[in-house]
């Protein structure tokens, strides 16, 4: 049935609204944050300082020692200490770290600050859309984002995304994923209403996973960037991520039609194409991190859990008031 044109348009001023709020709330946060803070000072550096890195509830991303055997109710915090980046959304691998921030108001805006080892800034980009995901690739070649251009939700139907990627050897800059040589069921397609997030990359920097969008219906899809092609290999995958060793990928499901409560998360055999769930019931709106080969890392609820990646055990509290997991190894 057809949205009336004055409904749309309050659709469109509702969502136009909430992005703003995104962005003038981070704003106004960032202002009345203490100076004085620990964590707005530089102590340590992926480059020098492995471990795993966080979004400290304050917006600084802190290097967190401990805690990853889980943290029973009432534990003190593991010691933190600052990087000086006041990020939204954060990711670090192979010496290379993306800080996303949001600004701009009435019109949204993302600044990506791309990184090197030393948190040195390579380079500054700035694209419309509130921050929601953030990767980089295994030899830290290849940065990835997604941002919120409508709505600020996947589990509403009026949101749109823009996802985009830097080759930072290269230098090239791609702003979005839509125009790519889309293949589902064996057909080649070109949807007006394809939405693009959740980037991951394998160790060649070239092939990826993402999600896909399109008919109401979500899809896995592997793309090569040399190619510029992207086959849909599986429905109901988001937010993929690709394990360490490149057998495996953790990614949310969606297992009810409801706002509320709405995904699971699961690991997918790449070999067997055979998926199945990990031992954490809450929903979840993340694009898992893989801590080891064998353990996955995701915001809820306030807090960073862990979980085993084959389905065994139980989720463990291992950073509360945290977001943006990245382990770092050397």
């Amino acid at each position: 049935m057809a949205v009336p044109m004055r409904r749309r348009l309050l659709l469109v001023g509702a969502a136009a609204a909430v992005l703003a709020a995104v962005g003038v709330g981070y704003s106004i946060v960032a202002v009345g944050r203490p100076p004085e803070s620990a964590y707005a000072t530089q102590k340590v550096t992926p480059g020098d300082d492995t471990g795993l890195y966080v979004r400290d509830a304050d917006g600084y991303v802190v290097l967190q020692r401990g805690g990853l055997d889980g943290l029973a109710k009432g534990d003190e915090t593991p010691e933190r200490e600052g990087t000086g980046l006041d990020c939204f959304r954060f990711y670090s691998a192979g010496g290379t770290s993306l800080c996303l921030t949001p600004h701009g108001g009435l019109q949204p805006m993302t600044t990506a600050r791309i990184l090197d080892a030393q948190l040195d800034e390579i380079t500054t980009i700035d694209f419309g859309g509130v921050p929601n995901r953030a990767r980089v690739s295994p030899s830290g070649r290849m940065v990835a984002w997604t941002v919120f251009v409508s709505g600020d939700d996947y589990a509403t139907s009026d949101f749109s995304t823009r996802t985009g990627f830097y080759d930072t050897r290269s230098e090239l800059l791609v702003k979005s994923l839509e125009g790519i040589g889309l293949f589902i069921d064996g057909e080649y397609r070109t949807p007006a209403d394809a939405n693009f997030w959740g980037m991951t990359f394998t160790d060649d920097d070239n092939v990826f996973y993402a999600t896909v969008s399109t008919g109401g219906q979500t899809y896995l899809v592997k793309g090569d960037i040399e190619a510029w092609t992207a086959t849909a290999l599986r429905a109901n995958v988001e937010c993929p991520s690709l394990s360490p060793d490149g057998t495996r990928l953790a990614f949310k499901k969606r297992v009810r039609e409801t706002v509320d409560d709405p995904w699971r998360l699961y690991v997918l055999d790449l070999a067997t194409m055979q998926e199945h769930p990990v031992a954490e019931e809450r929903s979840i709106d993340d694009q898992a991190a893989w801590l080891d080969d064998g353990t996955l890392a995701y915001a809820v609820d306030g807090g960073v859990w862990s979980a085993p990646a084959d389905g065994s055990g139980a989720p463990r509290l291992i950073a509360p008031g945290a977001s943006s997991p990245a382990m770092v190894t050397g």
